[in-house]
Order: C-alpha cells, then sequence, then structure tokens
C-alpha cells in the first residue's frame, strides 16, 4: 500500500513538472504570435497593452484549459491499465 501511495506522489510530482514546462511553452508561442501578428502592421494602439490583452484572453479560453489534460489522460491510462490487468 505504501508503494502503491508513493508512486501515486511521485507520478504526481512528475507530471506537475509537464505541466508547468507545457504551460511555459504554450504561453510563449501565444505571446510569440501576438508580437508578431502587432509587429506586421494593421494594429493600432499600444504593444505591450495589445500583446497583454491577448495574453488575458488566452488565459480565459479553451487552449490553456486543455492543459489539465496533462494529469487526467495519463491518470485514466494508468487506472485502465490497472484494471484490466487485475480483473480481466
Amino acid at each position: 500500500m505504501i508503494g502503491i501511495l508513493r508512486a501515486a506522489i511521485l507520478g504526481f510530482a512528475l507530471l506537475s513538472v509537464v505541466y508547468v514546462l507545457v504551460s511555459i511553452y504554450s504561453r510563449s508561442v501565444r505571446r510569440e504570435k501576438l508580437e508578431k501578428k502587432f509587429d506586421a502592421g494593421g494594429i493600432e494602439g499600444d504593444r505591450d497593452a495589445y500583446i497583454e490583452a491577448g495574453m488575458q484572453a488566452y488565459q480565459k479560453g479553451l487552449r490553456h484549459r486543455l492543459l489539465w489534460l496533462v494529469y487526467i489522460i495519463p491518470a485514466m491510462v494508468v487506472s485502465a491499465t490497472v484494471y484490466f490487468v487485475n480483473y480481466q
């Protein structure tokens, strides 16, 4: 029982590291797209304000929420594997 708990804690820690890295990467890609779009022209106003507004919209968007699948999918795969190995 202790081994399962230890493995679960280790798995959660590793998934947390993956989540943080993917989140940082995703935010940087989104920021870069916003910067390129502003630099291409046709957008009035302050560059920093435009990028900040775009990043706030990103925080509320679906793509940011999908990052939680980093936790959900591996947990479901491990649960399904344990179920099928033990009960089938």
